[in-house]
């Protein structure tokens, strides 16, 4: 188990739970490390202060808030310290509301809450209490430097900690002029609900797979073997105009799947087009100044 993030209390009436946060998620984005094209060194970034050119360490870094433009008022970690925080080591439940009330543009990120020793009946007893209810706990927590607005619900045995945005922090829809109050033909309508039933299934999170990192995966794959990446032209998309055209065509492209028979396991991703590079010999020519490559150059 890696280390926890954050140690406290589930706090609830005079009931307190003694936890430990741990992430519940982890991203699979590729990375990339930026390099020098001439000879693969890698670009290393440095903290410099724009006053005087020179680079600058940690311990002369301090927190400033811009009040207005290059104005600054500088905080200290005893500033931030004597912020009179309630929830600073306390997930402090405020209200149990049902899930649905809660939309989920408000939510942002998911971490295990795990029982201390000493704490572990109780963390049960309010795991079971909430099972039979139904609902879910609006708590407040600080952590990280800065305080959380979160929901407090139970998976696989396990309270889940969801950190939400806070209200003024959700923006409004704004179409940018563009009228989404056309008038709606009835067939229009029963053909999209058509298409919406087609498509209809239950919720399987392994049938989904990110293909875009998968075909990445190969490409850096096959460049470390040597191989040449061909480029490989998208099918061209057709345009349709009428509305009622393309759902119709939709909905019997979702029918023809639907009628065809499931594969057995799930289609690897489609590699990319490669070649081996070629072995011929070719004539000499006179060598550039010999330089440090980066693998896939």
């Amino acid at each position: 188990m890696p280390r926890a993030m954050w140690k406290g209390a589930i706090s609830f009436g005079l009931v307190t739970i003694p936890v430990a946060v741990y992430p519940a998620t982890e991203e699979k984005t590729l990375r990339f490390n930026q390099l020098h094209d001439e000879d693969g060194g890698r670009i290393r970034l440095k903290r410099v202060c724009e006053k005087d050119g020179e680079e600058v360490s940690f311990e002369h870094i301090v927190k400033g808030y811009e009040v207005e433009k290059d104005r600054y008022v500088v905080l200290t970690d005893e500033d931030l310290n004597a912020i009179p925080v309630e929830s600073s080591r306390a997930i402090d439940i405020h209200r149990f509301v049902d899930l649905d009330e809660i939309d989920p543009v408000m939510f942002k990120k998911s971490y295990y809450l795990v029982p201390e020793e000493t704490g572990a009946k109780a963390y049960a007893l309010l795991r079971e209490a909430m099972a039979d209810d139904g609902r879910v706990g609006v708590a407040k927590v600080s952590f990280r430097d800065k305080e959380h607005l979160a929901a407090l619900r139970f998976k696989d045995e396990a309270f889940v900690l969801e950190t939400m945005y806070w209200p003024d922090e959700i923006r409004e829809a704004d179409f940018g002029g563009v009228d989404v109050s056309a008038k709606i033909r009835g067939q229009e309508l029963e053909m999209a609900k058509q298409l919406i039933e087609s498509l209809s299934g239950e919720w399987n999170p392994e049938e989904y797979a990110d293909e875009y990192r998968q075909a990445l995966l190969q490409i850096v794959e096959a460049k470390l073997n040597g191989q040449e990446i061909e480029v490989v032209a998208p099918e061209p998309t057709a345009k349709v105009v009428d509305l009622m055209e393309a759902l119709k065509a939709s909905v019997a492209a979702a029918k023809k799947q639907a009628d065809e028979p499931a594969p057995s396991r799930k289609p690897a991703a489609k590699k990319p087009a490669t070649k081996k590079k070629a072995s011929a010999k070719k004539p000499a020519a006179k060598k550039p100044a010999a330089r440090k490559k980066a693998v896939g150059e």
